[in-house]
């Protein structure tokens, strides 16, 4: 790929623009009601992708609070949307569930399941699933590697490819992200992010994993004046790229001293040219 082709967006960083969100509900598989959770929003989730490829990204990753619906006529118009635009879904996160949860694990895998049909629906090519939000004790961690080989057996056979992320607090650190993903024996893949981990060891932390990543949350840090810190987001990269990372960048957005597109600009400006400027050494 190319640096440019390499550059995805996730919805997450348009929460202003979409205004909108669908608060889920793990006892029901129906989408919850509206909730202008930023305001009056400027572009609905159809329009998306239109919107998409007239600021230049071709390859979206969909928060699963952001769909209104799961009825198949309206994931179909989607779909159809994403085809028009030439953009690519390239992930849908299931941003709920613990199927590390004592109690209510089994319910909120069979969640999830459900919403990786949803991804299947919206021809998505990957679904990232949460490991859990326990504590990473052993028996924690069992029943994480148990619900995530069920969601595995449920997709067998789909194109779309479950990814986990080193997220909450049952994988803290690379020890845990490694014992998992062995534990899986590559039935599902590794999304990394740069803002889940932080502390003096972070970007250690970070190449440790990088070798096996599949996606990669590109998220940078601003200033109260929208100035980026470029010297931790160069940190990231450099941690991912050396550990042997080939994947795409999706953008990361979450200040509101930019606007969304200017925050996703400067971020998509500092990966490319850092990509072109490795390419020339």
């Amino acid at each position: 790929m190319t640096p440019e082709e390499r550059i995805a967006v996730s919805s997450w960083s348009l929460h202003r623009l979409l205004g909108s969100t669908y608060p889920h509900d793990l006892t029901s598989n129906e989408v919850g009601r509206e909730e202008l959770t930023y305001g009056e929003g400027s572009e609905t989730l159809l329009d998306l992708p239109s919107a998409l490829k007239r600021h230049g990204y071709h390859r979206l990753e969909l928060v699963s609070f952001h769909l209104r619906s799961r009825d198949p006529i309206y994931l179909e118009e989607l779909r159809a949307s994403l085809a028009h635009s030439e953009v690519r879904l390239q992930t849908l996160l299931i941003d709920a569930g613990d199927i590390t949860d004592p109690v209510h694990g089994d319910r909120d895998r069979d969640w999830i399941a459900g919403w990786i049909e949803v991804a299947n629906t919206l021809g998505a090519d990957n679904a990232r699933v949460i490991a859990g939000k326990q504590k990473p004790t052993m028996a924690a961690l069992d029943r994480s590697v148990a619900a995530l080989r069920i969601l595995a057996d449920r997709n067998a056979g789909s194109s779309v490819r479950l990814v986990t992320e080193n997220w909450f607090d049952l994988l803290p650190t690379p020890q845990q992200v490694h014992w998992l993903l062995d534990q899986l024996e590559g039935r599902v893949g590794l999304l990394m992010d740069f803002g889940n981990w932080s502390g003096p060891g972070k970007y250690e932390a970070l190449a440790s994993i990088a070798g096996r990543a599949e996606l990669c949350h590109a998220k940078a840090h601003f200033s109260d004046i929208g100035v980026l810190d470029e010297a931790d987001y160069s940190a990231c990269i450099v941690a991912a790229e050396n550990a042997g990372y080939r994947g795409p960048y999706t953008l990361i957005y979450d200040n509101d001293v930019l606007r969304e597109w200017d925050g996703l600009r400067h971020e998509r400006d500092f990966v490319i040219g850092w990509s072109e400027h490795e390419e020339e050494v």
